[in-house]
């Protein structure tokens, strides 16, 4: 029987009663077609599910209690960030939904020289809460209970300046000196992963990568696409040395 499963973006407890935000609502009775008494489940991404019921379902407000918690462990021991090069439309969609779906524990988007993508402040901050939501949808579907961070997109400058010291950190390079079976990840520190835009890394963006303490990885001879390099390689780390095994 298929539970169904929803996202809020809300603090949570037992007993507590709440409208659920339009767009759940929506999905929950129009989409769903649940209606008072059916039973689902919450969550918020504090690591737990929530058993939950439908009190009211109308027009004008979806109304619901909160039942017990039940802690979930989902969580890869890997902690991977993945540095993605924006792409454009339903292929960075892709990449969010899909790198969730493999246990990416944070999502960092960036431009850098051969980008074809320009987000200006308004469009940037449209597609943040748009991708977002794929991230939270995608954790609905796979069952985490905690929702992988989406940064706001920022140059490769930025984000390589953002980093915290430590951590190993890899791009991916067909010529990189880098195996993967011999990577030996430091335990308890996030392995970053950076992967170019549809245009690929520039000289200077791989100047600023190598300098930030990058090195390249080899995954196969092949030049692999944007939508499809990050995850073919999050899928080999998790294999080799995460919950994939």
């Amino acid at each position: 029987m298929r539970v169904t499963r929803i996202h809020v973006e809300l603090p949570l407890a037992p007993g507590m009663e709440l409208d659920l935000p339009e767009a759940q609502a929506g999905h929950l009775v129009r989409v769903l077609r649940l209606r008072a008494g059916d039973a689902f489940v919450l969550f918020s991404g504090d690591g737990h599910d929530y058993q939950a019921s439908v009190l009211v379902a109308d027009r004008r407000v979806v109304r619901v209690r909160v039942g017990a918690g039940q802690p979930v462990e989902r969580e890869s021991p890997l902690r991977l960030v993945l540095l993605q090069g924006i792409a454009r439309g339903e292929k960075m969609d892709l990449i969010l939904q899909k790198a969730t779906e493999l246990g990416v524990a944070e999502l960092l988007p960036l431009s850098s020289d051969r980008s074809e993508v320009r987000l200006d402040p308004p469009r940037a901050a449209k597609r943040l809460a748009h991708w977002r939501s794929v991230v939270a949808a995608a954790c609905e579907q796979s069952w985490r209970a905690r929702v992988p961070a989406v940064a706001p997109p920022r140059g490769l400058a930025e984000v390589l300046g953002s980093l915290p010291a430590g951590g190993l950190r890899l791009l991916l390079d067909p010529e990189g000196d880098r195996a993967l079976t011999a990577l030996r990840p430091p335990a308890g520190e996030p392995v970053y992963l950076a992967i170019g835009p549809e245009g690929g890394w520039s000289d200077r963006d791989r100047e600023q990568l190598h300098g930030a303490g990058f090195a390249g990885l080899r995954l196969g001879p092949r030049i692999l696409r944007t939508e499809t390099a990050g995850l073919a390689a999050v899928a080999a780390l998790q294999a080799c040395y995460g919950d994939l095994r």
